[in-house]
């Protein structure tokens, strides 16, 4: 017989991943985390058009810096950009080091190559 999951085993689970991705650009370390669902549907709503459908003109301008400032977490698990001034400003450091944060990011939030170019329009 099949033992099925209560709604408190769900809700207890540790289940969300991290990985601790080493940053040359910016001298260290950084730990970056699988987006959580509901943060993952927020990051995908800022390159949605207001009709659900169609993707804003913008296209990718700020996929890198939204998704590392989404994703990059201190040790307790904590974001570490939360302002819309933090992440503007996590978009002028270097393209190489944001990619490979934002690799890291796709891989553990599982975004499809798919999902990246319907949402930055490519």
């Amino acid at each position: 017989m099949t033992q099925y999951l209560s709604a408190d085993q769900i809700l207890g689970a540790d289940d969300l991943t991290y990985e601790d991705v080493e940053v040359p650009e910016w001298g260290g370390t950084v730990r970056v985390r699988e987006l959580p669902g509901t943060e993952r549907d927020k990051f995908e709503s800022q390159f949605v058009g207001k009709d659900g459908a169609s993707i804003r003109a913008e296209g990718l301008e700020g996929f890198r810096s939204r998704l590392a400032a989404a994703a990059i977490v201190d040790a307790d698990g904590k974001v570490l950009f939360r302002s819309v001034a933090e992440t503007k400003r996590l978009g002028e450091k270097s393209a190489a080091a944001l990619t490979r944060v934002c690799d890291v990011a796709v891989r553990l939030s599982r975004l499809s190559d798919e999902d990246v170019k319907e949402l930055t329009g490519n």
